[in-house]
């Protein structure tokens, strides 16, 4: 079973950048796709973007879109979350999760890694 771990968090002002990270070791990442989703305090879980593997076909949560970018290193075994003008409401701890297949659901998840923004 693959384990992932993500990176990269911190601490920003709005309108500033951080880059995540999300490695995968355990096995060579092969599934479908990787996916990245936040959790801010209080709310449930929520889908922000998702690449496949292979191909590398993106797709972002509309409240990102322009903002965030998905890729990844398959060498490296590693995706990876750019994150520009940042805002308040971005704010959460965000995970990665592995798509097996199609169809399958996501797992795997990481632990998290905390983004905080301020105004």
């Amino acid at each position: 079973q693959v384990q992932l771990v993500e990176s990269g968090g911190g601490s920003v002002q709005a309108g500033g950048s951080l880059r995540l990270s999300c490695v995968a070791s355990g096995r060579t990442f092969s599934s479908y796709a990787m996916g990245w989703f936040r959790q801010a305090p209080g709310k449930e879980r929520e889908f922000v973007a998702r690449i496949t593997w292979r191909g590398g076909s993106t797709d972002y949560a509309d409240s990102v879109k322009g903002r965030f970018t998905n890729s990844r290193d398959r060498v490296a075994n590693t995706g990876y979350l750019q994150m520009n003008n940042l805002k308040p409401e971005d704010t959460a701890v965000y995970y990665c999760a592995e798509r097996l297949t199609r169809i399958s659901n996501f797992g795997s998840w990481g632990p998290g890694t905390q983004v905080t923004v301020s105004s």
